[in-house]
């Protein structure tokens, strides 16, 4: 595999760009008793001590860890997108019409002019009972002694708290007044492995811009996904910390996020989107505006990095420029990531783009690691989430196009698979992708046969190829306007009778080479009573127990030697004994398109 040589002359500029920032950049985290101010952290993590507090680690009368309620307070104001934008748009043409150069152009030209580094890294070195060099060598300090949620401790709040709760989830997909209770500057626990505490580690490691996206994300979530990053990570590699808006209109993203970074002196800087790009697009704008630093490492906007995150993720990196990806979370060489041209400019909004950049790299000559010792935590959305839709310029189903074109881009003869499981996906547009094909041949890129046969060589043995589609479509009575449905039910639940809607997803069927009859990766078999048609999970060797006569519009139990059935009126799906004059025997199976 090529290795690909970093730029030490970069290196050193950076860094030697920031020494004389060193003690501003000390002021990192918020005082709990001066929401204005940071307190000083020095270099060996050790923090001003925190003022006489009580048992419970707050100063008597401080009310600063009780949520406001009711939901929401500040995150609850939106604002004018449309004007912001008239107004950035007429600043633009003013500053474009003075004159002059513009830094960030300077910034680029300087890093175009960079040399290759000469340096040789050193492997990893583990060496039991050895403290390794980079781990911190005292406890880490709290956010607030003894404070809510502090050392990882779960925080539970009372039933009273409960509307405010639910309403902040509803907003955010989080509990958002619990994060507000708990200090941004918070300690956590150590969850690694024992063995990743004795790695040492070559101190020459590349240094680092944290693209961080985010879209109307909650404020105590976003800050201390930032706070981490800078609490955490060794200052001398910490390049910048790079935050992309993609057209959120929460009043507490504009102006208070403007001038609460300011309290960094740069190094953390925010960028803001005219549109909604969706999280791909505006992972690849990140790349574009981070250009400090020689690695790009991508966080969620709602993350909090470990002890000790850094120095594993980025020596690999170091060493051969090879990305270290899990997800959403991944670090990538920056030459490396515009050489593989960052992100396909056709995926939109959200999904597929983890398989494109992972066969991208795979099979143009990359490697991609995975890195036991650097962990980062992540919380999800919780159910009750209204969500962020995507804007009505994407249309619908743009997970799905986004699958469809990473297939037809590098999969070759085995996108059939993919389409035997989602054959409904088989006539969406997906675009041009005669550009990312140029690439692959331009770049000599390997086949996804030998994708399967030499990297995911294991795949087919837990995961079996699908066999061929005899038929798919929604199961439709009859003559009747009445279809299957499962009503999202899995793992056991009965399907029903429902109006039919030609909209596929829980009408969407297919019956396959195998006698199975499938919706995705669950199957339908009989259940327990020996009658109700049920749903639930199978792999290729279970429940083969279906025919379809297609001209005789029957669906035949194999094993039970019934038939297919129903009930418009009770609107069940059953198993009875077959009988060529009931019409509530007959079916008919049609293809559905998704739009």
């Amino acid at each position: 595999m090529r290795l690909k040589l970093g730029f030490i002359l970069r290196s050193l500029l950076v860094v030697g760009s920031f020494l004389g920032l060193v003690v501003l950049w000390s002021s990192l985290s918020p005082r709990l008793d001066d929401p204005s101010r940071l307190s000083r952290m020095r270099e060996d993590r050790d923090v001003n001590p925190m003022p006489n507090r009580g048992g419970n680690g707050l100063v008597p009368g401080d009310d600063r860890f009780r949520p406001v309620v009711p939901w929401p307070h500040v995150e609850g104001v939106e604002v004018d997108l449309e004007s912001i934008r008239r107004k950035n748009k007429a600043k633009n043409e003013q500053e474009r019409h003075a004159g002059g150069e513009d830094q960030r152009d300077i910034m680029q030209r300087q890093y175009l002019t960079f040399k290759p580094q000469t340096f040789v890294y050193r492997d990893p070195v583990l060496r039991p009972g050895i403290l390794g060099n980079f781990e911190p060598k005292e406890p880490e300090p709290h956010g607030v002694v003894g404070g809510p949620g502090e050392k990882a401790k779960p925080l539970v709040l009372g039933p009273e708290f409960k509307p405010a709760v639910q309403a902040s989830i509803k907003e955010f997909g989080f509990n958002m007044v619990a994060s507000d209770m708990i200090s941004l500057d918070r300690s956590i626990t150590d969850l690694r492995q024992e063995e990743c505490k004795y790695w040492h580690y070559d101190e020459n490691l590349l240094t680092s811009s944290v693209v961080i996206v985010f879209h109307n994300e909650g404020w105590s979530t976003l800050m201390r996904t930032v706070h981490s990053v800078i609490k955490r990570t060794p200052r001398k590699y910490l390049a910048e910390i790079v935050l992309i808006d993609d057209f959120s209109n929460k009043e507490h993203l504009k102006e208070k996020l403007d001038n609460y970074i300011k309290l960094w002196n740069g190094l953390v800087k925010v960028f803001r989107n005219e549109r909604r790009e969706g999280l791909i697009q505006a992972r690849s704008i990140g790349a574009q505006k981070a250009k400090l630093g020689q690695v790009l490492i991508y966080l969620d906007a709602h993350c909090e990095v470990a002890v000790n995150w850094y120095a594993p993720l980025v020596a690999p990196i170091s060493k051969d420029r090879s990305p270290a990806m899990a997800g959403g979370l991944f670090a990538i060489e920056r030459e490396f990531f515009f050489e593989l041209g960052l992100y396909d400019p056709g995926l939109q909004i959200w999904g597929g783009e983890n398989f494109e950049i992972s066969y991208k790299i795979w099979q143009c000559g990359g490697k991609l690691l995975f890195v036991p010792c650097s962990r980062v935590g992540h919380i999800y959305r919780l159910e009750g989430w209204q969500g962020n839709p995507p804007p009505i310029s994407v249309g619908t189903s743009p997970t799905l196009k986004n699958y469809v074109r990473v297939v037809e881009v590098w999969w070759d003869e085995y996108k059939d698979y993919f389409y035997a499981s989602r054959p409904e996906s088989r006539a969406l547009p997906y675009g041009d992708i005669s550009e990312l094909k140029k690439f692959r041949e331009e770049h000599n890129c390997k086949s996804f046969k030998w994708f399967m046969e030499e990297i995911a060589y294991d795949i087919t043995s837990h995961y079996p190829l699908p066999p061929k589609n005899v038929d798919w479509g929604e199961i439709r009575g009859f003559e009747t306007v009445y279809c299957i449905d499962s009503m999202g039910k899995t793992n056991g639940g009965f399907v029903e009778l429902g109006p039919c809607h030609r909209m596929g997803g829980n009408q969407l069927f297919r019956i396959n080479e195998a006698n199975q009859l499938m919706q995705y990766d669950q199957c339908l078999t009989k259940g327990p009573d020996g009658s109700k048609i049920m749903i639930t999970h199978c792999n290729l060797n279970e429940y083969k127990e279906w025919q379809y006569f297609k001209n005789l519009h029957r669906f035949t139990h194999i094993p039970s030697g019934k038939c297919l059935d129903r009930s418009e009126v009770l609107h069940q799906v059953f198993l009875s004994h077959c009988d060529s004059s009931k019409m509530t025997q007959k079916w008919e199976m049609n293809n559905i398109h998704s739009v």
